[in-house]
């Protein structure tokens, strides 16, 4: 029988039940594409977002969601290797992930090594590449260091604080009490934002600052999270995931956030302030951009499979139950990566 292509649709600001499923033919790889067969997606905090129309830079709707995915190449277009097919990959591509079958540009697929299971290798793919570069591209974290990570065991934090450790790094990180006990085995001073005051148990644990912060909140707390660099100090602000149920302008925060760090940055203070987008790049220097998302995620998997971050999935649910996926990620209740499956 042969097989059809099923697609998640996201047709406007709707609620998770919303989310409609598509049927249709499977599509052929045009040149310097290739076919591949999805084997797991996931649930990020961009899907979230995207469905509110809170995004700064979504497409318009309807469109497929899915901001990565990890699957088999299929079949190859003209001018890539053949033996491509066959493969498992990885690949980035902020919408589109949310389907059966997904065309990618060769040279956009990171090879995913053997052992790894798709849904593991699926939630270090955003979240992976995300916290690497902020961690070693953007901090430059050296071990004795003392960071402090907001969201320690969301997606992207949980990742961070597992790879800031293997690096020999002490982390501090804030999360709701539930979590405390998880991020104390892995060895993170954890901080309870909703009861404690987190910038004067910072200044206790850290008496001179630390040496990196990752802020995925944004808003009036990224000033908090600056205040407390040491001298020589990085602040990597990633988001603005408190702005999330707002009306009014999408890009207004991001803006907002991108005006602090560029004057935090021209102002004589030793410290330094990054706005991190994944993208950052890409449109300017498309190849560079490739070859250090290659490197990166290369060594992403490589940490996967060396045991210096553990693949959190949070649950694995079938493409059609993509309504329960959604509100499962957004209940806050889980702790690691909402999977789909096809």
């Amino acid at each position: 029988m042969k097989e059809g292509l099923v697609e998640v649709v996201l047709p406007g600001k709707v609620e998770p039940g919303g989310l409609r499923i598509r049927h249709g033919a499977v599509p052929a790889p045009g040149a310097g594409q290739v076919l591949i067969r999805m084997e797991a997606t996931g649930v990020s905090f961009a899907e979230q977002q995207m469905r509110r129309g809170r995004y700064y830079d979504q497409p318009p709707y309807p469109f497929v969601p899915g901001y990565d995915l990890v699957g088999t190449v299929l079949a190859t277009g003209a001018g890539v290797d053949p033996g491509l097919a066959g493969t498992r990959v990885a690949a980035l591509l902020k919408v589109g992930g949310w389907a059966s079958h997904v065309l990618v540009d060769a040279a956009d697929v990171v090879a995913v090594p053997g052992g790894l299971r798709p849904s593991e290798a699926e939630t270090v793919v955003v979240n992976g590449i995300t916290a690497w570069q902020m961690l070693h591209r953007k901090a430059r974290v050296r071990g004795g260091q003392t960071i402090l990570v907001h969201g320690a065991n969301g997606g992207v934090g949980s990742v961070l604080v597992q790879l800031a450790l293997a690096a020999g790094v002490r982390v501090i990180g804030t999360a709701s009490a539930r979590h405390h006990d998880a991020l104390r085995e892995r060895g993170v001073v954890p901080i309870d934002y909703r009861t404690e005051n987190v910038a004067a148990r910072v200044r206790e644990l850290a008496p001179g600052g630390v040496d990196a912060v990752f802020d995925h909140v944004g808003g009036r707390g990224v000033v908090d999270s600056w205040r407390l660099l040491a001298p020589g100090g990085t602040l990597v602000s990633y988001g603005s995931a408190s702005t999330r149920d707002d009306e009014g302008s999408k890009s207004w925060p991001v803006l907002k956030l991108l005006a602090r760090t560029w004057l935090w940055n021209v102002l004589p203070n030793r410290r330094h302030a990054y706005f991190y987008n994944v993208w950052g790049g890409r449109a300017l220097a498309k190849d560079r951009f490739r070859a250090r998302l290659r490197a990166d995620l290369t060594q992403v998997f490589a940490a996967l499979q060396r045991g210096d971050i553990t693949a959190q999935i949070a649950a694995e649910l079938p493409l059609a139950r993509v309504a329960d996926a959604v509100r499962l990620a957004e209940s806050g209740t889980v702790a690691g990566k909402v999977v789909l499956n096809p």
